[in-house]
């Protein structure tokens, strides 16, 4: 199915938002000019941007023109079950991981803890930078129970979906708990983010279960400057425990 044009255009200006060409605060350029770039009619333009007035990304600012008003990314998976990748590429943004450690060692008391493990078991390590477009956004170190996943090292995860393969190994992850904090950036984290040393992250710490089995615990620091995070609650939820 082709992409609507308005959309085709609102994709490639969030881009431009979050990229920094258009930066916060600037003007984007006005319709008509936008008219002629994308060779489209006035409304198509008109839709395009009233959806990222909407998204909360741009400002129709009177006698002025449509300011950028934030250029950041929304993170919808607090209240979806999604990997990173479909996530980004909903947003129309170009997804790219690189692997920094992916082995198999001995689980830190905490990490038995959440999956439920002896001291003496084994647990892979993987740890992913994430990407939107040349954008580094997310750090993401993940630990998985080695007995109940054969052969998962030989996996690609710079290719491949971590869901999608638990899936195809029989274990979906159904289920998530998420605990939310904000924690300084280290020398390491800032390094890898481009970040500064002390700058703001948002700190997830997440269980994913399978039939009720704890078959995920990862620690994700998120960029401060470039993520917010959309809660979508309804009422019939609020009985449920959201802790870790």
């Amino acid at each position: 199915m082709a992409v609507p044009k308005y959309k085709f255009i609102e994709d490639d200006i969030k881009k431009k938002i979050i990229s920094g060409i258009y930066p916060k605060d600037s003007i984007i350029p006005k319709e008509m000019i936008l008219v002629s770039q994308y060779n489209v009619s006035r409304p198509t333009i008109r839709q395009a941007i009233q959806n990222l007035v909407n998204e909360g990304l741009l400002e129709k600012k009177r006698h002025r023109g449509t300011m950028v008003r934030q250029n950041k990314i929304s993170q919808e998976f607090t209240h979806v079950i999604e990997s990173y990748d479909s996530e980004m590429q909903s947003k129309g943004l170009t997804a790219k991981t690189q692997v920094i450690v992916f082995r198999n060692e001995n689980p830190t008391p905490e990490v038995a803890e959440k999956l439920g493990l002896d001291a003496d078991s084994l647990v892979y390590k993987l740890v992913r930078l994430r990407f939107a477009g040349t954008e580094p956004v997310v750090l993401v170190t993940t630990f998985l129970p080695y007995e109940l996943l054969n052969n998962f090292d030989k996996i690609d995860f710079t290719k491949h979906s971590l869901y999608d393969e638990l899936a195809k190994c029989g274990y979906p992850i159904t289920h998530v708990r998420r605990k939310l904090e904000v924690i300084a950036a280290g020398e390491t984290t800032s390094t890898l983010l481009n970040v500064k040393i002390a700058e703001p992250l948002f700190y997830f710490h997440t269980i994913g279960d399978t039939n009720e089995k704890k078959i995920e615990y990862s620690i994700a620091k998120y960029r401060g400057d470039i993520n917010y995070f959309m809660f979508d609650i309804d009422k019939s939820d609020t009985t449920r425990d959201l802790r870790i």
